[in-house]
């Protein structure tokens, strides 16, 4: 393996390393607060508010280990076609990102909540959207739309997203508190699925140096063009 192949290890490492034990925590924690609420004393007091910080952990972690990951194959992947212009306009999309998600743990107001929440999905989503991100399909229409990891993560972002963005409300509101718990269980799916997409990605994505001949294979006849004698 050579460095790029490793640089492109580093999402799904910091996947296995740091959110699915969040991801662990967070539902752990989630289990409690809800055993508090039917029956006080049964859980502990903290489980609510330990709850609500280890799931902005983990939403954090998510949207900052999908753009590392963008960032990464994009850099590497055809390094030639990023001109001036298009580096600084992705550069800037990534850096607004940033600030979006930053600025939605401080701001308090509920349209400026809903308003960086969104910002940032937008933004994760314009950089997955380069030619560089490998993608099964992009119609919602193709059977394979729904088995791609790439729309897997960009759905469960929406929807951690959506729960940072609305904590007040679920804190207060039942209404919300069921949307939240909704959510929150097709994203617990959606986690699963990513778990199994992801290791099938990885045996389908080539190391760099064995790309230029598995790419230049007909896939539709499973056939590849003969190699060229040693020497």
């Amino acid at each position: 393996m050579t460095s790029v192949d490793w640089l492109w290890l580093l999402h799904p490492a910091l996947a296995v390393a740091l959110v699915f034990p969040l991801l662990g925590a967070v539902l752990q924690l989630a289990i409690q607060t809800r055993r508090r609420r039917l029956n006080p004393g049964k859980a502990p007091a903290s489980a609510g508010s330990e709850h609500t910080a280890l799931g902005r952990w983990l939403t954090s972690s998510v949207v900052a280990i999908q753009l590392l990951a963008y960032a990464v194959v994009i850099l590497t992947q055809k390094p030639s076609q990023l001109d001036a212009m298009r580096s600084s306009l992705l550069l800037l999309v990534l850096t607004g990102s940033v600030l979006a998600l930053v600025a939605l743990w401080r701001v308090r107001q509920a349209s400026y909540r809903a308003s960086f929440a969104l910002l940032c999905w937008i933004g994760v989503i314009g950089l997955g959207m380069q030619p560089e991100i490998w993608r099964l399909s992009d119609n919602p229409l193709d059977p394979a739309f729904w088995q791609s990891h790439f729309w897997g993560g960009m759905g469960l972002t929406g929807l951690l997203l959506f729960s940072l963005a609305a904590r007040p409300e679920i804190q207060h509101q039942m209404r919300w508190r069921r949307l939240h718990l909704s959510a929150n269980a097709l994203a617990a799916l959606i986690f699963l699925a990513q778990g199994i997409t992801g290791p099938r990605d990885l045996l389908e994505i080539p190391l760099s140096w064995q790309k230029a001949t598995i790419w230049s294979c007909d896939f539709s006849l499973r056939v590849c063009p003969p190699l060229a004698p040693p020497g």
